[in-house]
């Protein structure tokens, strides 16, 4: 690879950068010139991991973009989100359902968007489904509240159909600013739609689960819902040894489940 290459490669690493940070809800960076001009490994360490930024002026010259100063917190982001009507979902539902537990969780739980159940409560995974995935929790050596928990989209879908792309991408900022809040060291995604909402595939969770991913440099492994554990229940042996992996991630010792 010639000079050439590397700068376009460069270039191109920090637009992808940029288009992350302006996903985030980041809207502008401050700019001011450092008095002297940092090494190569400064200028990394003051950039998120995995990530490099650009701003382009008018005379096509590339600066690297600082990392935003300050990380959001949860109640901020909700606080942005409001009484959200950004798609069509919003005038439909009885409660937003944002997320709960530990805002700095070590292990995150990504479902798919709420239920019935849910949107009257405004509490993920509170019917059947959401104690059979306490149980799961549990089992790792967790307490409910000790984790957290949300869905790609933040409302119902009338009659629980599956989410359409616009409602996604209406939700999927608001997503991507919760998982950088909490920072988790793993990411659990409960069922397909969750799965190929987060990794952008279409491929069937049958072949995604059972190896990490990655989703924004934090490991993402996708596994079966548990509404669809309770209708095959035999299922459930899959989903431990997914479950093991992620607690081998997290560095805690596994057991046999209960159930």
């Amino acid at each position: 690879m010639g000079p050439d290459d590397g700068q376009f490669e460069t270039i191109a690493s920090l637009r992808r950068y940029l288009e992350e940070l302006r996903e985030s809800g980041v809207d502008g960076l401050p700019f001011s010139p450092p008095e002297r001009a940092p090494g190569p490994d400064a200028a990394a360490s003051s950039l998120p991991p995995g990530a490099a930024g650009s701003l382009s002026g008018a005379d096509g010259a590339v600066a690297v973009a600082p990392a935003p100063t300050g990380a959001e917190t949860l109640a901020e982001i909700r606080g942005d989100l409001g009484e959200c009507r950004r798609c069509t979902l919003g005038a439909g539902r009885t409660t937003l359902v944002f997320g709960v537990g530990n805002p700095k969780a070590r292990l995150l739980f990504v479902g798919e968007a709420p239920g019935r159940e849910e949107d009257l409560r405004g509490e993920p995974f509170v019917g059947e489904a959401g104690q059979l995935l306490t149980r799961i929790i549990k089992a790792m050596g967790f307490a409910r509240e000790e984790v957290y928990i949300c869905n790609v989209l933040k409302c119902r879908p009338p009659g629980n159909r599956n989410p359409l792309p616009e409602e996604v991408e209406a939700c999927s900022t608001f997503m991507l600013r919760q998982v950088r809040a909490i920072a988790p060291e793993a990411i659990v995604a409960l069922g397909t739609f969750a799965a190929q909402a987060l990794l952008g595939t279409k491929e069937p969770i049958s072949k995604l689960r059972g190896v990490f991913h990655d989703y924004h440099g934090i490991p993402l492994m996708p596994t079966f819902h548990p509404a669809f554990l309770l209708r095959n229940p035999e299922r459930k042996r899959e989903v431990w040894e997914d479950m093991k992996q992620v607690m081998g991630r997290l560095g805690i010792a596994t057991a046999p489940p209960k159930d």
